[in-house]
């Protein structure tokens, strides 16, 4: 009975070792993913910003022609 309990115990450890990695492993993606669409969505930010500030430049420039 004793060696039933220790390869009880054995295995319960083994697979909860196992479902630890496997929630560490998930953070570390959803960790990874959460980053990366943080600095995707800051480049399509910047990308309007700059987007913005090229098609006031053209028209001052265009303002400036008619001068």
């Amino acid at each position: 009975m004793k060696q039933a309990i220790k390869a009880y115990h054995k295995i319960t450890a083994a697979s909860e070792f196992r479902e630890m990695e496997r929630l560490r492993s998930l953070a570390r993606h959803n960790e990874a993913a959460a980053l990366r669409h943080a600095r995707d969505e800051e480049k399509k930010k910047w990308q309007n910003v700059v987007a913005d500030k090229d098609a006031e430049i053209a028209r001052l420039r265009e303002q400036l022609k008619k001068k």
